[in-house]
């Protein structure tokens, strides 16, 4: 049986848009270019429709597309406005919403899915602040999804601050908490526990994770445990990127950008507490995303500087990770997400 990947990715050299590439007897193969698109970092798909970042001259935002009976896509509609694109989109099948999350200009974004499959603008938040890192200039946010019950989490690189947003039918954004990470530490991305009252914030500037208790009454996050992801040796440059926990909860993945390795965590029966137990190489330069397959019998990295993906398999009964294959080319390729 083969399995689909979606691959995101930028076009500053020889990426043309968005790929995709097939898993099938413990081998990818067969890449192609699905989208032409222009720096179609991050992507977020259903079983009808397709949301990508985009970039447009001198303005950035969302595409739509719509997906074809042979599976291809069909262009739709996209919303931009003057500056950087967006790093982060995610889909609200309840509400018919995408957010979006824009890094360089600090500011949180919600589109209305229309009733053809578009977007349309329906509210937008700056954020202010900064942090005393060389990176954390002013506001970055860099994540915006949902939490298990239906608010909206948001991580800000930029001043070290995770958000959570209650979300009206029509998309309006209200702030209703707000959780101060160690400064410095650079909130990148959050994941949660499928007991629903932990998350795994992973901070991109510190390479921390940090396991926040999350209250369903207030959306305040308090933290409970801070961990490196790097071995105690390492003091060259590394940069946190993406984190992803399995289905059952007993186990968590980071990537290390620099280190340029998965850091494998155990968690306690409650969530509440991780353990490292595996630090394993990528095989390539600068992981900027990876994912477990929907079985999670395999996990897909994408290693942005090298052009490169990398194949594991993955014990259900450990969490332990195994290389099956490396150098399968992939260019610019920055976001990994499974059909």
């Amino acid at each position: 049986m083969s399995l689909t990947i979606l691959l995101g990715t930028y076009t500053r050299r020889d990426s043309e848009g968005i790929y995709t590439i097939n898993l099938a007897d413990n081998h990818l193969q067969d890449l192609s270019l699905l989208i032409s698109e222009d720096n179609p970092t991050y992507l977020d798909t259903n079983k009808e429709f397709l949301y990508s970042v985009t970039k447009d001259g001198d303005q950035g935002g969302v595409s739509a597309y719509r997906k074809l009976k042979d599976g291809s896509y069909s262009f739709i509609n996209k919303v931009t406005t003057v500056g950087a694109p967006p790093c982060y989109v995610a889909i609200d099948s309840t509400r018919q919403l995408i957010y979006g999350a824009n890094y360089h200009q600090g500011i949180l974004t919600s589109y209305r899915i229309l009733e053809d499959g578009g977007v349309e603008l329906a509210d937008s938040v700056n954020h202010e602040g900064n942090g005393p890192h060389e990176n954390q200039d002013r506001a970055h946010a860099h994540y915006a999804d949902l939490t298990p019950d239906n608010r909206l989490a948001v991580c800000d690189l930029g001043n070290d601050t995770v958000y959570t947003y209650d979300v009206s039918d029509n998309g309006q954004l209200t702030e209703i908490a707000a959780f101060t990470a160690p400064a410095a530490s650079g909130p990148r991305h959050l994941v949660f526990h499928p007991n629903g009252h932990i998350a795994y914030l992973f901070g991109e500037l510190s390479s921390d994770v940090f396991v926040l208790h999350y209250d369903q009454e207030t959306g305040n996050f308090t933290q409970l445990q801070t961990i490196s992801t790097l071995p105690d040796d390492y003091k060259d440059f590394n940069g946190g990127a993406a984190i992803r926990v399995s289905k059952d909860g007993r186990f968590v993945y980071a990537s290390n950008r620099g280190h340029n390795s998965l850091a494998v965590f155990e968690t306690s029966n409650d969530g509440q507490t991780l353990t490292l137990i595996q630090h394993i190489s990528v095989e390539g330069d600068f992981p900027r995303d990876f994912d477990l397959t929907p079985d999670e019998k395999h996990v897909v990295v994408a290693n942005q500087n090298t052009d490169n993906l990398t194949l594991f398999a993955r014990q259900a009964d450990t969490g332990r990770l195994a290389l099956i294959e490396k150098d399968i080319y992939a260019p610019e390729v920055v976001c990994v997400k499974f059909l």
